[in-house]
């Protein structure tokens, strides 16, 4: 058993990586829209989880809002609930902060604002925030800068995943930044900072993240 898990409670890991390889602080990779790339930031909202077991049943992660910060490892682990002994089949979550959050305006917790994921009542939460560096760029210190977000339609950014579990390791979820940079050429737009049809393709390649 990993040493994250414990015996009686079911809890999910997250796990940062570029093309299958760990994603490390100061290292370089290359996306296949030739681009290169080196990472400062990722962090992401997963709320609303629930684990679907083989059986047709489901749990409900008692916590609601989970951020998890690729430079605090102690996130990546989320204790879901009591351990149901059962194989788990998929793992659905919402990717940010649902609009009824974002309303209620700046909450404790993973919802504080200190955590840099909040902007204002007027744009709400970001949900996903990925920043680092990239020699094409001629922006200050060759900086891209995506935070993702949104919730007032026509620009709700919120997406839903839906993980199907693996055999091998069903707890822990994969999140792989070259799915998303394969979709997304940084030369292009090298700055998302507000809600907008923007905002809006980067949230949708950033679903592609998640796999198996």
């Amino acid at each position: 058993m990993n040493s994250w898990a414990q015996k009686d409670s079911l809890r999910l890991k997250f796990n940062f990586s570029f093309d299958k390889l760990p994603l490390e602080a100061e290292k370089w990779y290359i996306s296949k829209q030739n681009d290169s790339l080196q990472f400062s930031t990722v962090k992401l909202y997963a709320s609303n989880i629930q684990v679907y077991f083989t059986d047709n049943t489901n749990l409900k992660a008692a916590k609601q809002h989970h951020l998890v910060d690729w430079q605090e490892a102690k996130t990546y682990i989320l204790n879901i609930g009591p351990d149901m002994n059962k194989k788990i089949k998929k793992i659905t979550f919402d990717l940010g902060v649902d609009s009824l959050s974002s309303v209620s305006g700046a909450l404790g917790g993973d919802l504080d604002p200190t955590r840099g994921m909040y902007w204002a009542w007027q744009s709400g939460y970001i949900n996903l925030k990925i920043e680092g560096k990239c020699p094409k760029l001629t922006a200050r210190k060759n900086q891209f800068q995506y935070h993702i977000g949104g919730y007032v339609s026509p620009y709700n950014a919120l997406r839903k995943v839906v993980y199907q579990a693996s055999e091998q390791n069903p707890t822990q979820i994969n999140v792989d930044l070259a799915a998303f940079f394969n979709q997304v050429k940084v030369t292009d737009f090298s700055s998302v900072m507000m809600p907008g049809k923007r905002a809006m393709k980067l949230a949708d390649a950033a679903v592609l993240m998640f796999s198996p």
